[in-house]
């Protein structure tokens, strides 16, 4: 299996690459700068020339991980600059569309290709308890996009899922969250699994959860 993983060279990204490769799959993992392939998935030039090195390969399993949560400690009253909210959008929203389109071709090489879009319940309307506007909002466009791309793709045979990590222990979630990243990715993982297309378009947590729109 060809899995290929965006914002791979750390966290949950890269704990799922080193968990795909141990079990013998062969693994695409992208960063914005260091070692392995570059991808700048707010770039379309980026993705044009990532595309252009995977030259029609098909891919099997594209995890769409990279995302960025800049607004953590901003305040109502004078804070969320319009330049937050324009970077955050082009990573976690037009950043996953992206991918997919340039990346298109590669899914339909594969027999059963799947998409996995890595969200967050902070994007529910079910879990809104204010603060983080940009990442809540964000995440909530991401978990849209996957619901209209499910449909989308369905009659090509490409399964979507949107899945929530849960509050993990990396440099994003802090050192009090509730699961290690080699729970999440083990987790995750389990539920890229099950993914077909009797169940494209849901939204799940970690888990297996269902978690509601």
């Amino acid at each position: 299996m060809h899995v290929v993983i965006t914002g791979a060279n750390r966290g949950i990204g890269k704990s799922l690459a080193d968990r795909y490769r141990d079990r013998g799959n062969e693994v695409t993992g992208t960063s914005r700068e260091g070692n392995g392939p570059i991808l700048d998935v707010a770039d379309a030039d980026s993705h044009s020339a990532f595309a252009t090195m995977l030259d029609g390969k098909p891919i099997d399993l594209l995890i769409c991980n990279a995302g960025i949560f800049k607004d953590k400690k901003e305040k109502l009253v004078f804070g969320y600059p319009t330049d937050m909210w324009s970077e955050t959008f082009a990573v976690n929203v037009a950043g996953v569309f992206l991918t997919i389109q340039a990346l298109l071709p590669c899914l339909q090489g594969s027999r059963q290709g799947k998409i996995a879009i890595i969200s967050s319940r902070m994007g529910s309307n079910r879990q809104a308890v204010g603060s983080s506007y940009i990442y809540r909002a964000s995440k909530a466009a991401a978990i849209n996009l996957g619901s209209n791309l499910a449909y989308d793709l369905k009659p090509l045979g490409i399964a979507v899922g949107v899945y929530s990590p849960g509050w993990v222990r990396t440099d994003m979630g802090g050192s009090n969250a509730e699961i290690s990243v080699e729970e999440c990715a083990a987790g995750l993982a389990n539920r890229f699994n099950e993914l077909n297309l009797e169940n494209t378009g849901c939204f799940l947590n970690w888990n297996g959860k269902e978690i509601g729109y």
